[in-house]
């Protein structure tokens, strides 16, 4: 049996012996403090018996929307073919053509991708400020930065160090 069920019963024989009590009391006249204190327990096994009982579950549904109907097309109309006849090419040497090394063209931004601690995000808000190289994030100031991006400066601060370091190092 779940203890709050138990505290419930007992405030109710309190309640009931509390209403014995009072009629016997209004019928012999007598008056006293034991009228009114077992309707004080049952008030408290009543808050006792609230305090145990199990907590519900809350439960929550998803409602899912239904798959859209699939889309009926008309039927299309036959289409003839008109066959040409075809005639003989001739065939000509290409001429060759010598190629080009490929030049990797990086977007602005990639460069600034090299630095720990930039993502593409970032890279995009630098952009935006004006910062579009290493080399540009390297003379740029820490707190003008950090104020700008609204981050700490600190953080700002090691970006621009190793966005001297990569300045630096021989390429």
């Amino acid at each position: 049996m779940r203890s709050d069920y138990a505290l419930y019963v007992v405030a109710v024989i309190c309640f009931i012996i509390s209403g014995v009590w009072a009629a016997w009391a209004a019928y012999t006249a007598v008056q006293s403090l034991w009228t009114v204190t077992p309707v004080v327990f049952g008030l408290v096994f009543i808050g006792l018996g609230y305090t145990q009982r199990p907590k519900q579950a809350v439960t929550t549904q998803i409602a899912v929307a239904p798959p859209p109907p699939p889309v009926v097309s008309a039927p299309t109309p036959k289409i003839t073919e008109v066959v040409e006849e075809k005639k003989p090419v001739e065939t000509k040497p290409e001429p060759v053509v010598q190629a080009e090394p490929v030049v990797e063209v990086k977007p602005p931004s990639a460069g600034l991708l090299e630095v720990k601690g930039i993502g593409e995000k970032r890279a995009e808000q630098l952009r935006t400020l004006g910062i579009n190289t290493v080399e540009d994030l390297a003379k740029a100031s820490a707190k003008d930065l950090g104020t700008n991006l609204k981050i700490s400066p600190k953080i700002t601060g090691k970006w621009i160090e190793n966005a001297k370091g990569i300045v630096e190092k021989p390429q």
